[in-house]
Parts: C-alpha cells; structure tokens; sequence
C-alpha cells in the first residue's frame, strides 16, 4: 500500500476543509510546495494534489503553482481538481503530472473520459465520493448524480481508467471511520488499483485498510492529510503501520476441510444470477441508447453504449471466472 499525502490548495495557500466545505476553508499555510516537500522528506510515497479554486469556481490561478510543484518534487504528484477538457489534461500530461484525476466531469461526461484514457493510457484517474447508500455524489457533495457505485465502477473500469478513488460524501474523517464496506465492495468489483480517499482517524483504521481483501484484491493506496496535520499521528508512523502490512492469517494444524459440493452450486448459481443482472442493465442501457440516437442525441447515445458495453464485460469476466473453476467443480461431483 501506497502512502499518499494530500495538499489543497486556495487562492495559492495550503487549506483544511472542515467537512469538505470550500466556503469554510482554514488556511494552513502560504507555502503549498514547501508543504508538499515536507510530506516528501518525511517519506510519503504519492503526493495528491486537489486545486479547489479550478474545481469550485473555474479559476486556473493555481496552475503555475502546481506546475511547479510536479517539476521541483522527486516522487509521483497527480493532479485533480477543474480537469474538464483535452486541452487541461493534455497540458497537465506534459507537464509531468503522474495522473490526473477526474471527479464530477467522469460522471457527467463518459465520453470524455474513454477519449482521455485512450489518448493518456495509465495517467487517468477516477475519484468516487460515495454517499451511504452508495450513490454517487457531485460538485463537493453537493448533488446526487442517479449513479450507484457498483454502475459507475464498472463502466469507467471498462474506459480504461488507471485507479480509482473512492471517499465518503459527507464523512468527516477525524471522527467517524472509514466506509470498509463500500472500500471492500470497490475491491470486489475492479482489477484496477483502488485507493481509499477520505482519510483515517487514526492507525488503527490504518490497520483496518490494510486487512481488506475482495476478489483477490487489496487497497493499493491510502490518502492523509488532516490526520497527520492535526497531529493524530505522523507520516512516519504510517509508514512503520504499513510496512508491517497486513495481519497474517490465522494458522491452523488441522488440514483445510473439503467444502461439499452444495454450497459450491450456490455459489455457481448466485454467479449465474450476477450475470443475468449484467446483461439486463446492459440491455435497457442498450434500448436507452437506441431512444438518444432517434432524438438525435448522438452523445447521449455514445454514453449509454458505454454502460453497455461496461455490463457486458462484467458478464464475459464472471463467465471466465466459471470457465476456469469449472473442472475443479466437476471433480468433486464424480
């Protein structure tokens, strides 16, 4: 696991945001890349930078600055925060940003992001803020956007995107702790890397992050910020937590025991079940599709394609995963 260290920047300072609120920011500090060097020297892995002024008001005062930032910083920075066009990502491409991480504008413009993966391979990043009931939320927790987390994993995985953030809308990360079960469920769902995004309150939910495993799969990254500033606990200690790794599973002398063969059926029919569901969402995405196109909503109707197309690589995954279990199942019925 990666340890990412997370700086925002408004109107050129270092910002807190009290609950992910622009309008409360608390100034930290005048010096965002002497900031971002500490977070280096005291050994985070990733720097993540968010531009608050491009991603609530538009305004691209802050671009110099970051330029900056990504060439005087020896590890990785990617960049989020107003990237709405070709044109921004390109630039910011160029000028040596690791990746680029698109929040609302992937939601609100899939077409955008599968010509961003296409022309960037493994620089474009998708963050996720997830409400409870795992919809989607937009422009800083301010809208709900109709999508379920599950839907929108899948369709941007099938973009070809590089990662994915996922934090919870509306969690206040000095107090509450991480949505495992959303993280896990994420895990479950990608063969893309998987970051957790809103913070931890402390090195116990840091232990906690680094013991979820779904599909074979564990968090690639974890990112921090007020935690560390707040003086929960330092960047070296991370370190130290994350170098343990996670906690060994329990060992056993007895031998591992022979699962019968009926709870292995249920869990082939549940799969087949996962299937259908995929190729019925791709369906009536497909019907959507077709709706746009006579309107002559050809962008609507490229969207919708998308999700088919997503569903319908779900389907093919999960009947791979039958395909290669299917000898060992037939084994233990004969």
């Amino acid at each position: 696991m990666d340890l990412y260290a997370r700086v925002n920047i408004l109107d050129g300072r270092s910002v807190r945001l009290p609950h992910g609120n622009v309008a409360a920011a608390i100034a930290l500090d005048a010096d965002p890349l002497g900031r971002v060097k500490a977070w280096v020297e005291s050994g985070a892995d990733r720097i993540h930078i968010v531009d608050l002024d491009a991603a609530a008001y538009g305004d691209y005062r802050n671009r110099a600055l970051i330029d900056q930032i990504v060439s005087e910083v020896g590890v990785p920075v990617q960049v989020a925060g107003g990237i709405r066009s070709h044109i921004e990502a390109a630039r910011l491409v160029e000028m040596g940003a690791w990746r680029i991480v698109m929040g609302t504008a992937a939601i609100e413009d899939q077409n955008m992001v599968w010509d961003l993966c296409r022309e960037n391979p493994d620089r474009i990043v998708v963050s996720l803020d997830v409400r409870p009931d795992e919809e989607i939320a937009t422009r800083g927790w301010t809208k709900n956007s109709g999508r379920y987390l599950e839907e929108v994993l899948i369709e941007m995985s099938a973009a070809g995107v590089s990662a994915f953030l996922v934090a919870e809308a509306g969690r206040d990360a000095l107090e509450e702790a991480p949505d495992f079960k959303i993280l896990t469920e994420a895990l479950a769902v990608v063969d893309q890397p998987v970051v957790a995004a809103g913070g931890v309150r402390n090195l116990d939910d840091l232990r906690r992050l680094l013991s979820l495993e779904a599909s074979g799969h564990r968090l690639a990254g974890v990112i921090v910020g007020r935690e560390v500033t707040q003086g929960r606990f330092t960047i070296e200690q991370a370190k130290a937590v994350i170098a343990e790794g996670p906690p060994p599973a329990a060992e056993s002398d007895q031998p591992a025991a022979v699962l019968p063969v009926r709870p292995v059926v249920l869990g082939i029919e549940a799969q087949y079940l996962e299937i259908a569901e995929h190729l019925e969402r791709g369906a009536a995405h497909a019907r959507t599709a077709v709706e746009h196109l006579k309107d002559e909503d050809v962008a609507g109707g490229l969207a919708q394609g998308f999700s088919v197309y997503g569903h319908v690589s779900a389907a093919r995954k999960l009947l791979d995963d039958l395909a290669e279990n299917h000898s060992d199942i037939a084994g233990r019925r004969q």
